[in-house]
Order: structure tokens, then C-alpha cells, then sequence
């Protein structure tokens, strides 16, 4: 594991490829009140970026223009929460989406545990720490922990996809899967303008 932190943008020269995992730090679960705090990259190569970003908020081209990029593959866990706040404080986020904990709830229907943690323990052999993720990400230096366990939570989300995605074409279910990636972009959209504990779908 490697990881790599910056303040404020990712690097001018930085090339990471046509699929990259994402994941968010925030101060609190709130889209309305919470701020971003830091965003993790990694290309899945065994490399984590981490850009902190400041409490005033701070143009972020080269990390604005690697989300708006059409052409680049953009993974997450739970894409729904990550993507608003994205949305939200960064810029508009483009291309195509898989979320792992989406794909694990349509094919892994044998389990409620469809945790981070819990499918890189049962699909890859590998444990993650969940130990720093309610501590303070606004802090003005992060610490060796906190990097670490923001890296893990990005490290391994190219091969969870490759094993969800297997799993998923197993159950006959991949193209579901890609309709509901799909409509995140409705989602978050809904979240942003208030309906995010209201359920329109509902009678």
C-alpha cells in the first residue's frame, strides 16, 4: 500500500487511468450541514491519492475535471451518499458508476452484511479496519491511522467489482444492476433538493 496526500487538488501530471474507486470523509452524514473533508482515489494498482480539503472551500480543477471526465469508470460503496456530496462541493460527476454495496444486495441475497469490511473479508480474504471512520476528518493534519484507513476504503474496490460483477451475471442479474447505477444520478439529484428521507415511490 502506498498513499499519497495532497492538499487542496490532485497533482497536474497525475494519470489515473480509465477506472478509478472513490470514496468521501465528511464531518457528519448530513448533505446540508456536514462538510467534505477529504477524497480518496485509487486507480487499483495498490496506490491511495487523498485530497484534504480545506475548511474554505478552494478550486479543485484537476480533481473537478477527473469526476466530470465521461470517459472515466467511477467505483464506489455506497455511491449514493458519495456522489451528492461530490455533487455538492466539487462538480458535476460523469461516466459510468458501479456501486459494490448495490451490486452486493442484488447478488449476495444470502446476507444482510453488505459492509465494506465484511465483502473484502468474505470476497477477497482480506480484513480492513473500521476503526478510525467516526473520528475527526476536519482535522488540519491527519494522522497515520486516519490515512491508512481512508486508503483501505479504496484499495480494493476494482476487485470487489470484478467478483460482484461475476456474481451478478451468475444471477442473471448484472443488467438490473447497471439500470440502478444508473438512476444514482436521479438519486442524489432528489437528495440535494430535500426528498432524501421521503420515499416518492411509495403509495
Amino acid at each position: 500500500m502506498n498513499i499519497h496526500l495532497y492538499k487542496h487538488d490532485l497533482p497536474d501530471e497525475l494519470d489515473l487511468g480509465t477506472s478509478i474507486a472513490i470514496d468521501t470523509e465528511t464531518m457528519g452524514l448530513n448533505l446540508g450541514r456536514d462538510r467534505l473533508c477529504l477524497v480518496q482515489i485509487s486507480a487499483g494498482d495498490g496506490q491511495a491519492h487523498l485530497v484534504q480539503i480545506a475548511a474554505e472551500m478552494q478550486p479543485c480543477p484537476n480533481l473537478k475535471a477527473l469526476l466530470a471526465d465521461k470517459e472515466v469508470e467511477k467505483l464506489f460503496h455506497f455511491a449514493r451518499f458519495d456522489l451528492a456530496m461530490l455533487k455538492h462541493h466539487i462538480g458535476p460527476v460523469n461516466g459510468a458508476v458501479f456501486c459494490t454495496k448495490i451490486a452486493s444486495k442484488l447478488c449476495r441475497t444470502y446476507t444482510d452484511r453488505h459492509s465494506l469490511s465484511e465483502l473484502c473479508r468474505e470476497l477477497l480474504g482480506q480484513e480492513i479496519s473500521k476503526q478510525q471512520q467516526s473520528s475527526d476528518w476536519g482535522a488540519e493534519e491527519l494522522t497515520q491511522a486516519q490515512q491508512k484507513y481512508a486508503a483501505g476504503d479504496v484499495l480494493y474496490l476494482h476487485q470487489l467489482r470484478d467478483k460482484l460483477g461475476a456474481m451478478l451475471t451468475r444471477a442473471d442479474r448484472l443488467a438490473m444492476a447497471q439500470a440502478c447505477f444508473a438512476f444514482l444520478a436521479t438519486r442524489t439529484d432528489l437528495d440535494m433538493a430535500g426528498f432524501e428521507t421521503l420515499d416518492i415511490f411509495h403509495h
